[in-house]
């Protein structure tokens, strides 16, 4: 039997925990909260995060890392992006070297602008032979659900990431393969920003056609942005790109949409990151994001946008796909802060 390993009690760890066990794997769940781990553990439920959901009962939940780790063969990072280095190097002592690191994670690290996958690399060392990615349009509360699934998993060994996409799979959640780290750990970032820009406009009021071309324009931008550092352009109409980008802009239990749809009705960028229980991580990708595709040419007209919102310098109500007479002079000021807009 397999035995994993899922680092991170949120919603999407303890999905993530519940799709392992139901697919035959020996599970354990490495939470933060002693609580947290007690009532899984005796009561098989997560209260604060998945509390209509009962867990497998031979789902295992610790806080202790070396009970976690020490015999894994799979572990899994379901933490938030700007978390995962401080977790790699307080869990580094406890992993086995032969384990398979998987990243559930979709987001940037602030400040290096490295992806998931490059984070461990850089934070631990680990091989990228023994190293995977799992992205697609995965709404934790529909998985836990048992609703009908699927994700995309990557890994520089092909080999690799069909074994683990074989480990994953169950009666309701279907996991395929690739080798494209780059482009799949990319379209899992980058939706976020769209699925910001959707949320926006549908807090303002607007209706299907405006979220309609936000979302083809967006796809497009993003898929520009993921090629132009090496990911490769089926991808992102594939699970990890396409998928992922529809049901994060068009789901309400999708964290970004919420945060934007927030933005959209007014509220200020402190306000709505209090207001949510769980990390929107478009939010802090954004300036990464930017930053990078300033570097490297690539225009990006809807997150530059996105970031003028959060920022406060443009109204939700003139986010738009293309410069109209009444957002110009708006659009015009990313110029001043390093945004190019065409």
């Amino acid at each position: 039997m397999i035995r994993a390993a899922v680092v991170g009690a949120g919603s999407w760890g303890t999905t993530f925990a519940k799709v392992l066990a139901d697919a035959g794997c020996e599970t354990t769940v490495l939470a933060r909260r002693a609580e947290v781990a007690e009532q899984i553990n005796e009561r098989h439920r997560n209260e604060q995060y998945l509390p209509d959901v009962t867990l497998p009962e031979s789902l295992h939940a610790t806080t202790d890392p070396h009970d976690a780790l020490r015999r894994s063969d799979l572990v899994f990072l379901s933490v938030p992006s700007q978390q995962l280095r401080a977790s790699l190097s307080a869990l580094s002592a406890h992993l086995p070297s032969d384990a398979v690191l998987v990243s559930l994670i979709k987001g940037l690290e602030r400040g290096s602008m490295l992806r998931m996958s490059e984070v461990l690399v850089n934070e631990i060392d680990w091989d990228i032979a023994r190293l995977g990615v799992l992205s697609g349009p995965n709404i934790a509360r529909e998985i836990a659900a048992e609703e009908p699934a699927a994700a995309a998993v990557a890994s520089a060994d092909l080999a690799l990431a069909e074994w683990v996409a074989q480990c994953v799979t169950n009666r309701y959640f279907s996991a395929f393969a690739n080798d494209d780290v780059v482009g799949t750990e990319y379209g899992g970032v980058l939706k976020n920003l769209i699925a910001l820009a959707v949320g926006i406009v549908a807090g303002v009021g607007y209706g299907e056609n405006t979220k309609a071309a936000i979302i083809t324009r967006g796809l497009e931008e993003i898929s520009r942005f993921a090629v132009a550092f090496g990911g490769r352009p089926e991808t992102l109409v594939g699970l990890a790109g396409l998928g992922d980008l529809i049901a994060t802009c068009e789901s309400p239990l999708s964290r970004n949409h919420t945060a934007g749809r927030l933005l959209g009705q007014g509220h200020p960028l402190d306000e709505v990151v209090h207001r949510m229980q769980q990390t929107a991580e478009g939010i802090g990708s954004v300036r990464p994001v930017l930053d990078l595709a300033r570097e490297h040419g690539v225009e990006m007209p809807i997150v530059s946008q996105v970031a003028q919102v959060l920022d406060g310098r443009m109204n939700p109500a003139d986010l738009t796909v293309h410069i109209t007479p009444r957002n110009e002079e708006a659009l015009a000021d990313a110029t001043a802060g390093g945004d190019k807009i065409r």
